[in-house]
């Protein structure tokens, strides 16, 4: 078994790594947190929605089909708001995972744990748990612009860039995926083995994206909504005029799109 201290001092230095600095003790240690494909769910008796798919994780925009090997995005930060318990909420692109449990993304964590907020930038190829960017220092508000596409055969690139701070980060990676997903998300991550509560994120924006270096024309259908508790937790707006982008507002009702 792991001594206590032991414990603290890992976490410790995990939580330096999102320029965290609270003292910890053994009782208030954070966990590991990670990404896991979208697990469906059965809306609430309510109002009829035009997104066609509901999850008990996943809220946002996603399209199926096949051999995507490409998806950019750019969203906004959100800032949460503070919780009695710990909740998290993560903002981020990726393909796979709508309906297999493969996955290759990345993106950025806005969450609240052990009385603060705490904001970074990761990515992750499942089954591995998110690996945090340490020399990127998130904030909320900031303007993050990513890229995942495969550059041969099984190698993959991966990028994130903060454009407000000006800071960037990419790494390639091997990835053996079925390809027929490509994703635009506000995720509750996994946290010990556990979907987490949503953090209350207010709004979020995802726009622009691309996928397979086009326009993604997206639909209301490829919109999906966050069931927790059954109750509705995160509602995706209608897609932008050049159907590229959306709104994303936590709670049960869809904001306005953004203007294109």
């Amino acid at each position: 078994m792991i001594k206590a201290g032991m414990r603290i001092a890992a976490v410790a230095a995990a939580l330096s790594s999102w320029g965290v600095t609270t003292a910890l003790t053994a009782a208030d240690a954070a966990p590991t947190i990670s990404h896991h494909p979208r697990v469906s769910a059965s809306r609430p008796a309510g109002p009829a929605s035009a997104t066609g798919w509901a999850s008990t994780n996943w809220s946002g925009y996603a399209l199926t089909g096949s051999n995507f090997t490409s998806i950019t995005g750019s969203w906004v930060v959100p800032s949460v708001s503070a919780s009695r318990k710990a909740t998290y909420s993560s903002d981020w692109i990726g393909i796979d995972g709508f309906n297999d449990s493969n996955l290759i993304q990345t993106g950025t964590e806005s969450d609240y744990f052990n009385g603060s907020a705490h904001y970074g930038a990761w990515w992750e190829i499942l089954p591995a748990s998110e690996t945090v960017i340490t020399t990127m220092t998130v904030q909320p508000g900031d303007v993050m612009t990513a890229d995942i596409h495969r550059v041969s055969g099984t190698s993959w690139s991966i990028t994130i860039n903060d454009t407000t701070s000006g800071a960037t980060f990419s790494i390639n990676q091997t990835y053996n995926g079925q390809l027929t997903s490509a994703e635009w998300i506000e995720e509750a991550p996994s946290v010990g083995g556990r979907i987490a509560p949503l953090a209350n994120y207010g709004q979020a924006t995802f726009d622009p994206g691309t996928v397979n270096g086009h326009n993604p024309g997206l639909v209301a259908a490829d919109g999906g909504v966050m069931i927790q508790g059954r109750s509705q937790v995160s509602t995706p707006s209608n897609p932008d005029s050049d159907t590229d982008g959306f709104n994303m507002a936590y709670g049960s009702t869809a904001p306005s799109p953004p203007k294109s």
